[in-house]
């Protein structure tokens, strides 16, 4: 497609509607052609900021001079030279503020950048802000109290996600093509399936997480992009992953660079699915027959679908609240170590306090009995995928969340929304496999249900391949919330 231009005072300017008729790749070459600056694709980025986020809140740092000092110091050359870029408020780039979501960060500066930020700037974005997150991404609805609600450009009475829950209302509505996502439990594929994007988790190990540690919630937790499409989220993999100096572990490298995935025929994969939850609870009926209809399409074009799925050994639920409660104790400790002083209800959240309490609480007995569960899950699973290339089954069993729905004033109430909603993904951050979302179908209310996909450890190419095939038969790119830039 060639960009429509317009002449003003000011010089060429691409037409601000085409922005968004663009993915990052391709708006990386308009920079390349010179058709259009990477100083007016961050105009059209802030503007775009402007016109939406008062309604979704998903930009909730702005640094617009940092990005403009980029630009003027001279972007990195690489795949996405010139194209806006948001980070999640979980990571750090020098220089630049990084809340965690919490209160008593609201000032939080930081001295030094993240070995990931620094591989997203050698890839060549400006980075303009940073995208809303849950405090400490402990949640997957992003409201945090120190920010408010994100809300879903489909419908703003309903959650966006978490805890990426910015990067999916922003990639959503249009404000860019791809931004920084994390996921611990889930926090890429829920909010690519409550906001109808891509999102895709990497094997663990597959991209950084220095310097400042070498794992994230015992190794649970990575990061990667929530995107438009297929191939931006191939590129942008292509140009972060490998381990560092720090490292203590790393993923099995590539046969091939992930982009060259992207259009290259899957053959006949063997795809195991399920429209049920792994505990055995009833799903949304809506959610159930779109997964169906899913397997449907998949046989159609040619592949191996069976119904079955794997059976849990243990309950992950108990895993992620054994470790997220452990880390959230030493976000505390450390927060108190920085002020001097014990930490209270109005630095930080309700739900965090509890957690860091849990934490508190528990034996080393207890997180080691969590990881050795960990480790039974990952082995259970391992051996399912013996037997198969793929698995497929819902993202979400419950449409979007409403705002609100997990209100942490009344804990009780979390755990069997959570375990309703989303009882599958967390499976797959412990046993490291690669795991996507897929945004195949809709519901009647209009609200986005994304499909789930795992393959084996290390095998991303045969998420692409899948992934691509998928993009071009059932085209998503042009599909619009009603909020959009």
């Amino acid at each position: 497609m060639t960009p429509r231009l317009r002449y003003c005072s000011v010089g060429i300017h691409m037409a601000f509607k085409e922005y968004g008729d663009y993915d990052g790749m391709g708006l990386a070459e308009l920079v390349r052609k010179k058709q259009v600056s990477a100083r007016e694709l961050l105009d059209g980025a802030i503007a775009r900021t402007a016109r939406v986020d008062p309604q979704i809140n998903a930009v909730v740092v702005k640094h617009y001079d940092y990005a403009k000092r980029q630009i003027d110091n001279g972007l990195s050359d690489g795949p996405f030279t010139g194209v806006p870029f948001l980070l999640k408020d979980l990571d750090i780039l020098e220089g630049t503020r990084t809340t965690s979501g919490a209160s008593v960060y609201k000032d939080n500066v930081a001295d030094h950048s993240s070995t990931l930020a620094r591989r997203f700037l050698d890839a060549g974005v400006a980075i303009f802000g940073k995208s809303s997150s849950p405090e400490f991404g402990l949640m997957p609805t992003t409201e945090s109290r120190l920010f408010g609600p994100t809300r879903n450009p489909w419908n703003l009475a309903h959650s966006s996600g978490g805890s990426s829950g910015g990067a999916g209302a922003a990639v959503a509505a249009r404000i860019l093509p791809l931004a920084h996502a994390s996921d611990g439990g889930g926090s890429i594929r829920i909010p690519a399936s409550a906001s109808g994007v891509f999102g895709l988790k990497p094997t663990r190990a597959r991209n950084p997480m220095g310097p400042d540690r070498g794992e994230g919630w015992a190794g649970l937790s990575c990061g990667h992009v929530l995107s438009i499409s297929v191939r931006d989220s191939a590129a942008m993999l292509d140009a972060v992953h490998g381990p560092e100096l720090s490292s203590p572990y790393f993923a099995p490298p590539p046969e091939r660079p992930f982009l060259e995935e992207v259009g290259r025929d899957p053959g006949k994969l063997r795809i195991a699915f399920t429209d049920k939850s792994p505990y055995g609870d009833a799903i949304d009926p809506e959610i159930a027959a779109a997964t169906r209809e899913v397997a449907a399409l998949l046989a159609g074009l040619g592949h191996d679908v069976e119904e079955r799925a794997p059976a849990l050994v243990a309950d992950p639920a108990v895993v992620m609240a054994t470790i997220t409660s452990a880390s959230t104790a030493l976000n505390l400790r450390l927060a108190e170590q920085r002020f001097g002083r014990a930490m209270t209800d109005s630095d930080f959240e309700r739900l965090t306090l509890a957690s860091a309490h849990n934490g508190q609480m528990a034996t080393a007995t207890d997180y080691a009995a969590a990881q050795l569960t960990a480790f039974q899950i990952s082995r259970g699973l391992r051996t399912f995928f013996e037997t198969c290339d793929v698995f497929l089954c819902p993202t979400l069993c419950l449409a979007p969340l409403r705002i609100g729905e997990l209100n942490t004033e009344d804990l009780s109430h979390i755990a069997p929304i959570l375990r309703r909603y989303m009882p599958a993904t967390s499976m797959f951050n412990m046993s490291g496999q690669p795991a996507m979302s897929v945004p195949l179908a809709w519901n009647s209310a209009g609200l986005p249900l994304g499909m789930m996909f795992a393959a084996g450890f290390g095998d991303e190419a045969t998420l692409f391949r899948l992934a691509a095939q998928l993009e071009q038969e059932r085209p998503w790119r042009d599909k619009l919330p009603p909020v959009c830039a």
